[in-house]
């Protein structure tokens, strides 16, 4: 069986459908997917299955299958939260739908920084942010946001631990490793696959982004 092979041109299975949505080089979006109004960055990938509206995802993500990233909110306040009062076209109460209802939720949207990792289901509510190297574990629902660097677990999703030290975290966060081009990525490789050796390169002041 041939392995599927990405390129800079973003991979999307027929499936799928994005709309109004900008995509990085080298990604992936998995089959059954629906993204909408959304960014995914550099060398992200989406497994499959999954939910994706208003939101901004960076570059190295990791979203496991049947994720869902900012889901539908409801007009609690309306005498009824039923969706017939901002799709009214559907139900032909109105010619068009209720932009002002839509416009709210695209002011809540879902910020998530580079190289986090969603596990298999996941739910991610509107207006939450998700720190640069955090990790959401499977089938958690982030009602608040996590820290980058933070591993959270459960319903609601509370922190359990971060994967490094502060040091560590702040020297991965100088780095900006997520910033290579093409061209670094490949002369440094073996660096990302071992956090001695990245150290190693990399003394937090970010002099070793560049051999000089």
């Amino acid at each position: 069986m041939l392995k599927k092979q990405l390129s800079e041109e973003p991979t999307i299975h027929s499936s799928s459908c994005v709309e109004h949505s900008d995509l990085g080089a080298w990604t992936d979006i998995g089959p059954h997917t629906v993204m909408e109004e959304s960014t995914l960055g550099d060398y992200s990938y989406i497994a499959g299955d999954a939910q994706i509206i208003y939101s901004d995802i960076g570059k190295f993500c990791s979203i496991a299958s049947h994720v869902r990233i900012n889901p539908g909110n409801h007009p609690m306040w309306r005498v009824t939260q039923h969706h017939m009062t901002y799709r009214s076209a559907q139900y032909g109460f109105g010619e068009t739908d209720d932009d002002e209802f839509f416009n709210w939720r695209r002011a809540h949207r879902v910020t998530i920084g580079h190289d986090v990792w969603l596990g298999h289901g996941v739910i991610v509510m509107p207006g939450v942010s998700i720190g640069t190297g955090a990790v959401v574990g499977s089938g958690a629902v982030v009602t608040k946001d996590i820290p980058p660097y933070v591993i959270a677990v459960g319903v609601p999703a509370k922190p359990i631990r971060e994967r490094f030290p502060s040091d560590i975290q702040k020297k991965l966060q100088d780095s900006a490793w997520w910033d290579w081009d093409r061209a670094t990525l490949e002369e440094r490789f073996e660096e990302l696959k071992s956090l001695e050796l990245f150290l190693n390169k990399h003394d937090g002041r970010n002099k070793a982004v560049r051999e000089e």
